[in-house]
């Protein structure tokens, strides 16, 4: 598989694992130093991310992909994906976000891992 397709499968597997609140599925594609700057301004490193999945504070329930751009230099990589989001966040109530998430990624030992992520809408 070409490395723009292991990254954009990377982006689409965090999403099935978030809505699966599968953490052992996700826990490969997630480098040990990664960040998620959620859009309320939140930072979690990847366990704080990980529990926020599993105890409900983080809650998605359906997404669909639009866009996704990806630039590679040598082992660092950085995409913005655009993807209409069901989720139900921080106690708020159920709603389809339209998420841009800007992420980097990071190449070791062959295999791509999300470094950081940035969420906003769009």
């Amino acid at each position: 598989m070409a490395d723009k397709d292991e990254i954009i499968a990377c982006y689409k597997a965090m999403y099935d694992g978030e809505i699966r609140k599968d953490i052992a599925f996700m826990r490969p594609y997630f480098d040990e130093s990664y960040v998620l700057v959620h859009m309320t301004g939140t930072k979690m490193n990847r366990e704080e991310y990980f529990n926020a999945i599993l105890d409900g504070t983080l809650n998605y329930y359906r997404c669909e992909h639009e866009h996704m751009d990806v630039k590679i230099n040598g082992d660092h990589a950085h995409m913005v994906g655009d993807t209409k989001v069901e989720a139900a966040v921080y106690g708020g109530g159920r709603h389809v976000w339209p998420l841009r998430l800007k992420c980097d990624f990071i190449k070791k030992d062959g295999i791509w891992k999300m470094t950081k992520s940035v969420a906003s809408t769009y």
